[in-house]
């Protein structure tokens, strides 16, 4: 009986030990979340969620000037990931509200990076809001809390210089490359 008792034990162990989580993938891109990172994170607990990467911090100088300071994520091969700003500057307890997405890994659950053109957007996402400004134009895309950032120089020479026009999705080629993909939170 104890005999019996222990192979069930052990088997039940071997069971529990063998049945591991799939680990999350460290590229997908989610509402509240990109890999390991999520809206909650705090600026102090970086380094352990990018423990097999190196996280790079500028330090302004000057506390009282305001600015927020950019946080750099890069593999320790030296290419760069992310770029991240904290909501509060030099605030180790201040969570992260936007990040720049640098590396083509980085992907939505339907497969938009920053290789991804305007067509790839418009016909996966439905877009929420099309800013015109100077150089660019930014599509917001509330599904992610996502903004799409396009050069003016993708769009027709007619749309590039009235920053006055009302940009309607139909309006925008659908080769249109993404200069920055920026998720917010």
């Amino acid at each position: 009986m104890k005999n019996t008792l222990y192979i069930i034990l052990i088997c039940a162990l071997l069971i529990t030990s063998c049945a591991k989580d799939s680990a999350p993938n460290p590229f997908l891109i989610k509402k509240n979340h990109i890999g390991l990172l999520t809206d909650s994170t705090q600026v102090k607990d970086l380094e352990a969620v990018f423990i097999n990467d190196s996280v790079v911090r500028y330090i302004a100088g000057d506390e009282f000037t305001g600015s927020v300071n950019t946080i750099e994520i890069f593999e320790k091969s030296g290419k760069k990931l992310l770029d991240l700003s904290p909501e509060e500057a030099l605030d180790s307890t201040s969570v992260i509200s936007s990040v720049r997405i640098i590396d083509e890994r980085y992907k939505t659950e339907k497969n938009i990076s920053t290789l991804s053109t305007f067509k790839d957007i418009n016909e996966t996402y439905k877009v929420s809001k099309i800013d015109n400004l100077i150089n660019a134009i930014v599509v917001s895309v509330n599904e992610i809390n996502a903004s799409f950032t396009i050069d003016k120089k993708e769009l027709p020479a007619s749309m590039r210089f009235d920053m006055d026009m009302t940009i309607d999705p139909i309006q925008i080629p659908e080769k249109a490359k993404i200069k920055f993909f920026m998720v917010h939170w």
